[in-house]
C-alpha cells in the first residue's frame, strides 16, 4: 500500500499541481472551509479525475472512470435508492466474488459493513470522482423511481398546491407522478409529456430544449395518473373529450415551482405537458444573454432610445421571451412607467405592469394595446405581433414617443421587414418607427467533460461548408462532436446558448423598406453594415469548440 500522505502533497508528488497552487488553495480553505480537493477543482488547478486518482493512491484503492466502466444496474439494484444516496455509495459491479461499490468515502466502516450484511458480498471500495459518482446515483434513483405497475384509483384527496415526495401511504400512482416531477426538477427540464400509447405510458423529458425518453410504464396505470395531475391543476378529472388547462404550484428542495399543465384528448386517452418554471429564477440580466461584445454594445445602445420599435424574432422555443425581459430589466427604472401585455405571463418583474391576456372577456393584444396607451406608459412590451391591427397599433405607439419591444415569428431579422408589409403595415410606417430587429436561436453546448475532438481537412469543409470560417493559409481545422457521460446525461451537451442576427435599421435600410426593397436586397446591406447573420454566429460557435456542427445543422438552416 503506498504511504499515506495528505491530499495535497500526493498531487505535488503525482507533478499535477505546483507548491504555489496547494497555497493558494490552502489559503482560500481558511475562508470557505471546502475540501482541499474541491478547491484545487474549482481554481483550475487540477480535474476531478486527478483529485480521485491522487486519492485512490493515497488509500491504496482502486480508481475508474463511471463514464468509461459503466454500471451494472443489476448491481445497483442490491441496495435501495435511499441507501445509496445516503450513503453517497453506489455498487457497479460483481468480480470473483467481491462486491465493487463506488464510495464518495471509502473509509466509511459503517456503510461496508452494512453493505456485507446486505448482500452477502465481500466488499472492495473504490474511488470515483465526485461529479461521476452523483451523476450515477441520480440515473440510479431515476430508474429506480419507474415501478408502478398496478392501476389504482385516484387520489382526490390531495390538496392542488400539496407536493411529497412520495410515503408509504400514497398511492402508486401518486408516488410515480411525484417522482417523475423530482426527476424532472433535478435534470432541469423545461417540460414533461405524459404520452399513452396503444400499451404502454410514456414519459419524456424536454432537456435544453431536446425531448428525451426517461420512462415507460403499462398503460393501465394511466388514468391514475391523469386524475392525480388533474387534481393538482385544479382541473375537471370527469371531463376526458376536450382540452383543459390547469396551473399547479408544488415545493420541493427549498424551491417553489410554477406548472402549467394542459391535456389533450388522443386515440389512447389523455396527453399531458406540464410546463415547469421555478418561481425564484431571477430575469436573466443582459450580460448573461450571450451577445457578442461588438453585437451587445449595439443592442443596449438601441434599448435605451426613447421611442421606436424594437423587434425578436425567432421560432416557439428560440428564447424572445426571455431576451425580452432581459431588456426591460436593462430598462426598468422609477422614473419610467413599464406595462407589457403577455399571453401568458411568464415571469413576474418588480417594477413592471404586467397584463394577462384572455380572449374570452375580449382582452386581446390589439385591445389591450390600444386601453394601455391611455395609461401614461414610457415603455410597452406587446408579447407577439399576431395580425395587422395589432402591429399598426404598436408602430403607432413607436411614432408617439413610447418605447415598444414586441415579437413576430420569422427566419431571419431582414425578413422581419417585409412580414410586416405582408400584414398590411405601410412601408413609411415601418421605416419611421423601427429601430432594430434581433433574430435568435438557441444552441446547445457540448458537454465540457466529454466532448470529442476531431480533425477535418479544408477540402472536406469547402466540399460540406463552404462558407466555414477558415483562415487563408489554415489547412485543417480541429471540431468537436458530442460523445455522451453521466454528467450530461449521456446527451454529450449540456445548457444553452443564443446566436443572435443583430439588425440595426440604419438610414439607408429605411430608404430600401420605403421603396420595398426585398428581404434579400436589405439582408446584403445589413451584412455590409456589420450584420453578423445566425449562419456566422452558429459557425463561429462550432470554430470555438462550444457546439457541435450537427447541433447547427438542428437549430440554423
Amino acid at each position: 500500500m503506498a504511504e499515506r500522505v495528505n491530499l495535497g502533497q500526493r498531487l505535488l508528488e503525482l507533478g499535477i499541481v505546483t507548491e504555489d497552487q496547494i497555497q493558494d488553495a490552502l489559503r482560500e480553505q481558511t475562508k470557505t472551509r471546502e475540501k482541499l480537493g474541491t478547491i484545487l477543482t474549482r481554481l483550475g488547478y487540477c480535474t476531478e479525475e486527478d483529485v480521485g486518482r491522487a486519492m485512490a493512491t493515497n488509500l491504496g484503492l482502486g480508481f475508474i472512470s463511471l463514464n468509461n466502466q459503466g454500471v451494472n444496474m443489476n448491481v445497483a439494484n442490491m441496495v435501495t435508492p435511499d441507501f445509496a444516496q445516503k450513503n453517497k455509495l453506489l455498487p457497479v459491479s460483481i468480480e470473483d466474488g467481491w462486491l465493487s461499490v463506488a464510495m464518495q468515502n471509502p473509509n466509511d466502516i459503517v456503510s461496508i459493513d452494512n453493505l456485507a450484511l446486505m448482500t452477502g458480498y465481500s466488499v472492495r471500495p473504490i474511488v470515483v470522482s465526485d461529479v461521476e459518482l452523483r451523476a450515477a446515483i441520480e440515473q440510479f434513483v431515476n430508474m429506480s423511481s419507474n415501478v408502478v405497475e398496478k392501476e389504482e384509483e385516484p387520489d382526490n384527496s390531495v390538496e392542488a398546491e400539496s407536493f411529497t415526495s412520495g410515503g408509504d401511504e400514497e398511492s402508486p400512482a401518486v408516488r410515480f407522478v411525484n417522482q417523475i416531477i423530482a426527476n424532472a426538477v433535478r435534470t432541469g427540464s423545461s417540460d414533461i409529456h405524459f404520452e399513452p400509447q396503444e400499451k404502454t405510458l410514456r414519459v419524456r423529458f424536454r432537456i435544453d430544449g431536446v425531448l428525451h425518453e426517461v420512462a415507460q410504464q403499462s398503460v393501465r396505470i394511466h388514468p391514475s395518473v391523469t386524475s392525480r395531475v388533474k387534481v393538482m391543476g385544479g382541473m375537471d378529472i370527469a371531463e376526458k373529450r376536450v382540452p383543459q388547462d390547469g396551473r399547479a404550484t408544488v415545493r420541493l428542495s427549498d424551491k417553489t415551482y410554477d406548472i402549467r399543465i394542459a391535456s389533450l384528448p388522443s386515440v389512447y386517452g389523455e396527453k399531458l405537458t406540464l410546463r415547469m418554471l421555478e418561481r425564484s429564477n431571477r430575469v436573466i440580466t443582459m450580460p448573461q444573454l450571450g451577445f457578442p461584445a461588438d453585437q451587445y454594445e449595439r443592442f443596449t445602445k438601441a434599448i435605451r432610445m426613447p421611442y421606436g420599435f424594437i423587434l425578436v424574432t425567432g421560432p416557439t422555443g428560440s428564447g424572445k421571451s426571455t431576451t425580452l425581459y432581459a431588456s426591460l430589466a436593462e430598462v426598468n427604472s422609477e422614473d419610467r412607467n413599464i406595462i407589457t401585455l403577455e399571453d401568458p405571463v411568464e415571469r413576474r418583474m418588480a417594477g413592471v405592469n404586467q397584463i394577462q391576456m384572455n380572449a374570452r372577456a375580449g382582452m386581446t393584444f390589439a385591445s389591450g394595446l390600444r386601453s394601455i396607451l391611455r395609461s401614461d406608459p414610457d415603455i410597452v412590451m406587446v408579447g407577439e405581433i399576431r395580425d395587422e391591427e395589432t402591429a399598426k397599433i404598436a408602430i403607432e405607439a413607436a411614432l408617439t414617443g413610447h418605447l415598444v419591444f414586441s415579437t413576430l415569428h420569422t427566419n431571419d431579422a431582414p425578413s422581419s421587414v417585409t412580414r410586416l408589409g405582408d400584414m398590411g403595415v405601410e412601408p413609411f410606417l415601418t421605416s419611421s418607427s423601427l429601430l432594430a430587429v434581433v433574430a435568435q436561436r438557441l444552441m446547445r453546448m457540448l458537454c465540457p467533460r466529454c466532448k470529442e475532438a476531431y480533425v477535418m481537412s479544408r477540402e472536406q469543409l469547402m466540399e460540406s461548408i463552404p462558407d466555414f470560417p477558415l483562415e487563408p493559409e489554415q489547412q485543417e481545422a480541429t471540431l468537436y462532436r458530442a460523445k455522451g457521460c453521466l454528467t450530461c446525461n449521456n446527451t454529450g451537451y449540456t445548457g444553452r446558448s443564443g446566436a443572435y442576427e443583430f439588425l440595426v435599421v440604419s438610414d439607408q435600410i429605411r430608404r430600401m423598406i420605403l421603396e420595398r426593397a426585398s428581404t434579400h436586397e436589405i439582408k446584403d446591406v445589413a451584412i455590409r453594415q456589420g450584420m453578423r447573420t445566425l449562419r456566422m454566429e452558429g459557425l463561429r460557435k462550432v470554430q470555438s469548440g462550444e457546439t457541435s456542427l450537427e447541433e447547427l445543422f438542428r437549430t440554423i438552416v
